[in-house]
């Protein structure tokens, strides 16, 4: 394999750093990930970048720095930062009524029980949906863990490139290919599962807010965030579909099958769903990216909205994606109740630590990963972005939290 590894001592004790490479060499070994690239930039600067493994497990095409990765739910943060690009141009307002640009969620219906029937006894929503219930995942509209009929129904209604992912894995939802007026106009049929603002809910909120950043802009999403996103930053290889000269870059989209434990290919670049325009632009889990370019956004965030010349949002914005909008309530429903770790609350299209808990991010860090296990994080303290990214998921290996405690403890300054 032609893999390589970069190590400057920037900050980090360098033997320490060499646990972090030999960690994610065993999760490959070991034959729990195919490959993994990364990237630690801290004070200005590149301090270890490491790319280890295979492309292509089966075809022996080994992992590049350029490759190119599914990364789902790192979507997410990307479509609150395009949301917030309209709201500082005055095209949208984040406590105004969506309705207008969104009708199909007007007027809505709320059920009494959000554990039962879909069809039960419902009331008239005390209030409109906002923009700033979809940022901070509060419209009513979304789902925890699939065990209630709303969250069932709201499953079955994931677009792709996630319900095929899920399926394949053994998940029992569907298969949906709707545009994003037909799936909208889906998505308001049933009575919201609670009143907007109350219950923190997961993934809906961003596909929503992808939608309302389209129509407000008047233009289809991923053209607006490369004209606006992608093209200032230099994310020359971010995007909803991977273009047929760049295919060869596409790494193998593996999965753990709930079924049968084995890996599975869950997406190849022979045949791949990103080879083709998305009948709906995911905002929730639609991107394609490598690990240097979502460096690139992970830096304008932790440069408070600047990226070398570049200003894509003002610093006030910034800190307001990156500021705990959820009181204590929402954030046990969220992070403790759904089994995700840590003390944690939640801003726009981020999870924002609150308290530092482990060997790693202190308070004012942000973070989101996604499906195939990419992740990535800003650390304003450290003056940090960490970037990890793989191709496989389901699972249960540790390999992000081992790569971010590794990443800590190497810190030597």
């Amino acid at each position: 394999m032609n893999n390589s590894v970069v190590i400057n001592r920037n900050g980090f004790d360098q033997d320490r750093l060499k646990r972090l490479t030999a960690s994610l060499w065993g999760y490959i070994e070991q034959g729990q990930v195919a490959g993994v690239t990364t990237r630690v930039f801290r004070h200005g600067e590149l301090g270890h970048s490491v790319t280890l493994g295979w492309q292509d497990k089966e075809k022996e095409i080994p992992l590049q720095p350029d490759s190119l990765f599914r990364i789902m739910s790192m979507t997410k943060p990307v479509i609150a930062v395009a949301a917030m690009i309209l709201v500082e141009e005055g095209r949208l307002r984040l406590d105004d009524p969506v309705d207008n640009w969104l009708p199909e969620l007007a007027n809505r219906q709320v059920l009494r029980d959000p554990a039962g029937a879909l069809d039960g006894p419902a009331y008239p929503s005390p209030r409109p949906i906002t923009l700033r219930d979809l940022l901070t995942f509060r419209p009513g509209i979304g789902f925890l863990n699939g065990d209630i009929p709303y969250d069932t129904a709201t499953m079955d209604l994931i677009p792709a490139p996630l319900s095929y992912a899920r399926i394949t894995i053994g998940s029992p939802n569907k298969a949906v290919d709707l545009t994003p007026d037909e799936w909208l106009a889906q998505i308001g049929k049933p009575p919201l599962a609670y009143p907007p603002g109350e219950r923190w809910l997961y993934n809906v909120a961003s596909d929503i807010t992808g939608v309302l950043v389209a129509r407000a802009a008047g233009l289809d999403l991923a053209g607006f965030l490369q004209q606006r996103l992608f093209g200032p930053l230099g994310m020359s290889d971010t995007g909803f579909v991977v273009p047929a000269e760049k295919l060869n870059r596409l790494c193998v989209g593996y999965g753990t099958s709930s079924l049968t434990n084995q890996t599975v290919v869950i997406d190849h670049p022979d045949n791949s769903i990103h080879a083709r325009p998305p009948i709906f632009p995911s905002g929730a889990a639609g991107l394609v990216s490598t690990a240097d370019d979502y460096l690139k956004f992970g830096r304008m965030l932790l440069g408070r909205g600047k990226l070398g010349n570049e200003r894509i949002l003002s610093r006030k914005t910034v800190d307001l994606i990156t500021a705990n909008h959820l009181t204590e309530q929402q954030q046990y429903q969220a992070f403790v109740e759904s089994g995700k770790w840590g003390e944690r609350g939640f801003g726009f299209g981020v999870s924002v630590i609150l308290k530092q808990n482990q060997i790693g991010p202190g308070p004012g860090a942000f973070t989101w990963g996604g499906a195939y296990g990419t992740n990535w994080l800003a650390d304003p303290q450290e003056d940090m972005v960490i970037v990890m990214m793989i191709q496989q998921m389901g699972g249960q290996f540790k390999l992000g939290e081992d790569f971010t405690t590794l990443v800590y403890q190497a810190i030597a300054d």
